[in-house]
C-alpha cells in the first residue's frame, strides 16, 4: 500500500535451533505478507542448514540467500530433501548460492507463490516443479540452463518468469499454456528461434529478447498486442540479434508494424 510504513520486525531466537545459531524466527508486518512466519539467514558463521529447520511446519517465508556483507562465507551446495516438509511456504529465496540441482521434493510446496533461484549453477529443474500450481513468480537468471524446462510451462498461475543470462537455445511450444504470464525475460541466451506458441501469450506486456541469435520472429508475433513498446522500447528488446525477418526498423514499430510486414509477404 502506497505511503504505508513497515513496522519493525519482531525478532526472537528460534527455540528449537538454540540461541547460538545465526538464525532468527521473526514476524514481520509486511504489506505483502502481513504477520507471516519468516525465517532468515543471518551472519557468516553458518556452514550447514540445521535439520531442526524443517520441523517448522508453519513457516511461510524462508530466506536462504547469503547477504553480500554479512554472509560472504556461506553458499549452499544443495537443498536438503526435507525441504518438502515445509508445506506452508509461500516465499522461498535460494538465490546466490552454489546449487547445481534441486531436490524433487521442491514440487511438494503446493502453496509456494514466489521462488528465487537466480545466481546459482542449475543445469536443469526437476519435473516435479510442475506441482507448484500457485507459483506466480519464478527467478532463474544467471544459471546454466540449456533449455527452458517443459515442466515450467505447466505452471498455469505464473505471471513473472526471468531466465536471463543462461544458455537457453530452445523454448518448448507448450509455453503457450502460460496464459497468465505478463513478464518474460530471456536476455543473454542462445535462442536461434521462437516457437509459434509464444504468440499465444496474450497477457504478455514485457518481453525481453535482447542478445540472442534470432534471425527471425514467428509470423504471428504481431498477435502480442499488449507488448509495451511505447517509450520503454527495451520492454521488447531485440538488440544484439541478427534479425532479418522482420528487419529491426520494422520491429521498432511494434506489433502492428510486424503484423503488416508478415501480411505483405
Amino acid at each position: 500500500m502506497a505511503g504505508r510504513k513497515m513496522k519493525p520486525a519482531c525478532r526472537t531466537p528460534l527455540p528449537c535451533l538454540g540461541t547460538d545459531l545465526p538464525w532468527k524466527y521473526q514476524t514481520e508486518h509486511d504489506p505483502q505478507h502481513e504477520g507471516g512466519k519468516k525465517l532468515k539467514l543471518e551472519g557468516k558463521e553458518l556452514v550447514v542448514v540445521p535439520p531442526q529447520l524443517f520441523a517448522l511446519e508453519g513457516l511461510q517465508v524462508l530466506e536462504m540467500s547469503p547477504e553480500r556483507e554479512s554472509c560472504l562465507r556461506y553458499r549452499m551446495d544443495l537443498i536438503p530433501h526435507e525441504i518438502g516438509q515445509l508445506r506452508n511456504l509461500t516465499f522461498l529465496y535460494l538465490d546466490s548460492n552454489n546449487l547445481k540441482e534441486l531436490p524433487v521434493e521442491i514440487g511438494s510446496l503446493a502453496n509456494l507463490e514466489r521462488l528465487t533461484l537466480s545466481n546459482n549453477s542449475l543445469i536443469s529443474l526437476p519435473k516435479e516443479i510442475r506441482g507448484l500450481q500457485r507459483l506466480r513468480s519464478l527467478h532463474l537468471a544467471n544459471n546454466n540452463l540449456a533449455e527452458l524446462p517443459a515442466s515450467i510451462c505447466q505452471l498455469r498461475s505464473l505471471v513473472f518468469l526471468d531466465a536471463t543470462d543462461n544458455h537457453i537455445s530452445f523454448l518448448p511450444d507448450s509455453i503457450r499454456q502460460l496464459q497468465k504470464l505478463e513478464t518474460l525475460l530471456l536476455l543473454f541466451n542462445s535462442l536461434e528461434s521462437l516457437p509459434r506458441g509464444i504468440c499465444f501469450l496474450k497477457s504478455l506486456g514485457t518481453l525481453w529478447l535482447g542478445h540472442n541469435k534470432l534471425p527471425a520472429l514467428p509470423p504471428n508475433f504481431g498477435w502480442l498486442v499488449n507488448l509495451d513498446w511505447g517509450s520503454n522500447y527495451c520492454s521488447c528488446n531485440f538488440e544484439g540479434n541478427p534479425l532479418v525477418q522482420p528487419p529491426p526498423e520494422v520491429c521498432s514499430g511494434g506489433p502492428t508494424a510486424i503484423r503488416r510486414y508478415f501480411a505483405s509477404l
